[in-house]
């Protein structure tokens, strides 16, 4: 039964102050549920109807099991029609940054929007990116709008928090890493020389890349409409244009 200090908790995981002071997140959905439950992290509870449990097998899962009706799981969701599962997800312990040798690495300034962070999760999971850097103003990549965006790809690709500048610094003098940024001054992306390796920066959803974070990028790119210099939208989404610079970067290793 799911009681009304359990509904209450797990509400309050919407904000979050109280994921921070309680070090879980809430997930919903059978596909993402399903995937956290085969990966490293660990789940402390499940919420779940009695025909969920009887479909699925669980595995190794030892924590708490909760059956609810639908009418109790309309009190929990986020969504207008309620999953059938819903999972409360530790929240992993933080570690140390350390640049790939020979891969890319995506850093994100300022991306504020959850679903967007959520969706370029997803992009950079799809396109084998393995490691996501947000500086601090980012969104949380615990909020249930960007958990769900990234449809499990947050089991797969490792999220972390940092100041950029220092971390772009270090990979452009010490390691001699291309630091690439997206800039509408930028040289045209299908014309540049793109590396296997380094670090593509992507800006904020209203103002780009900041002047802190501008000044340790050594390469400028810019992704150009059609036809190119012709009337258009003033910027493309984010996300959009994430999976438009992945894909290229990707592209070139064919």
């Amino acid at each position: 039964m799911l009681s009304k200090n359990k509904i209450s908790f797990i509400n309050s995981l919407n904000h979050k102050k109280y994921r921070t002071e309680h070090g879980v997140f809430v997930a919903e959905g059978t596909k993402l549920v399903t995937d956290l439950l085969e990966s490293d992290f660990g789940i402390e509870s499940l919420v779940a109807h009695p025909q969920w449990y009887e479909a699925n097998s669980l595995g190794r899962f030892r924590g708490e099991r909760i059956e609810a009706s639908e009418h109790e799981m309309k009190k929990i969701t986020l969504f207008s029609t309620p999953s059938e599962v819903l999972a409360v997800v530790k929240i992993p312990e933080p570690t140390e940054f350390v640049f790939p040798e020979d891969d890319l690495v995506m850093a994100l300034d300022t991306v504020q929007n959850p679903g967007n962070l959520g969706t370029i999760i997803r992009l950079a999971d799809w396109f084998g990116i393995k490691q996501l850097v947000c500086s601090p103003q980012c969104a949380d990549v615990y909020n249930p709008k960007t958990v769900q965006s990234t449809m499990g790809a947050i089991c797969r690709v490792a999220v972390s928090y940092h100041p950029l500048e220092g971390l772009l610094e270090h990979a452009a003098k010490d390691l001699g890493l291309p630091v690439y940024g997206t800039f509408l001054e930028g040289r045209n992306i299908y014309r540049a020389d793109l590396s296997r390796k380094g670090v593509v920066v992507m800006g904020n959803e209203g103002s780009g890349i900041s002047s802190s974070v501008e000044r340790f990028c050594t390469d400028k790119l810019n992704i150009p409409n059609y036809p190119e210099g012709s009337p258009t939208s003033e910027s493309l989404n984010v996300a959009i244009a994430a999976s438009i610079v992945c894909s290229e970067f990707r592209r070139r290793l064919f």
